[in-house]
């Protein structure tokens, strides 16, 4: 992990108050990256927002030296970010948590699931499984046709399907409706996306091994606040979020 000063090379809408925004990033530090990983970002420089943002990542492009981050706008602290220009300093914590462990797997087809701004990380973890040659499927959830991205780029990379809660685009429901329709083959699955949803895919997916990556506020986002801490599913321990995770393996904690 890196504190850094860097720069903004570009920022724009792709959805609903869903802000797309490419950082400048040097290229070995870009190296060090494990999809599901994520990045503390501070939001100016005064003491009004004391507390950094963790965002996931969504890309990477070494050669360019662009990190992707994919966010939605939820409070001040994110609409200030929004508000931020090319060329405007940023400050940032890169690369925290623990991502996807897909160098330790042996798998031919991946099913990735994803619901609203859970679905960023999953891109380019998509981009690296299909690098490795495995197949990928995705299945992506959001509560409206406005609130719908990434669409074409997962589909660049496999089938990709898409839920909308309210029917207004693609197939009505939660992305558990879309894995019941679709009956995909896969050896594992990786999900990320709110805990009701993760809980809901565990469930149905019991019988199979994957991957859950936690969304959760957090405080010092390195381990030391034990402010984003969450039981383990034996009751003999704890996990913090910000270092031991975000992702674990479905069945490791309680979600």
């Amino acid at each position: 992990m890196k504190l850094m000063n860097t720069h903004l090379h570009a920022i724009s809408v792709i959805a609903e108050k869903t802000i797309k925004m490419d950082i400048v990033i040097e290229k070995k530090l870009l190296e060090t990256i494990r999809p599901g990983q994520f990045v503390y970002i501070q939001i100016g420089s005064s003491s009004e927002h004391m507390l950094r943002r963790p965002i996931s990542i969504a890309d990477v492009d070494i050669e360019k030296e662009l990190l992707t981050l994919v966010y939605k706008e939820l409070g001040e602290g994110t609409r200030k970010l929004s508000q931020l220009k090319k060329g405007d300093p940023l400050n940032l914590l890169i690369p925290c948590g623990n991502g996807y462990r897909i160098d330790q797997l042996q798998l031919s087809h991946a099913l990735l699931i994803g619901g609203g701004i859970g679905v960023p990380p999953l891109y380019y973890l998509a981009k690296k499984l299909v690098e490795k040659g495995i197949k990928v499927t995705t299945i992506i959830g959001f509560q409206s046709k406005e609130d719908v991205f990434f669409e074409e780029e997962f589909k660049g990379l496999g089938d990709c399907f898409v839920t909308t809660n309210d029917g207004s685009y693609g197939q009505q429901g939660y992305v558990t409706d879309s894995i019941e329709k679709e009956q995909p083959e896969f050896d594992n699955y990786f999900a990320c996306g709110p805990n009701p949803m993760l809980k809901a895919i565990e469930l149905k997916l019991t019988d199979k091994k994957g991957f859950l990556s936690l969304e959760e506020r957090m405080g010092c986002g390195i381990g030391a606040c034990y402010a984003c801490v969450v039981p383990t599913k034996d009751e003999k321990g704890s996990k913090k979020i910000c270092q031991d995770g975000p992702v674990f393996s479905a069945g490791e904690v309680k979600i």
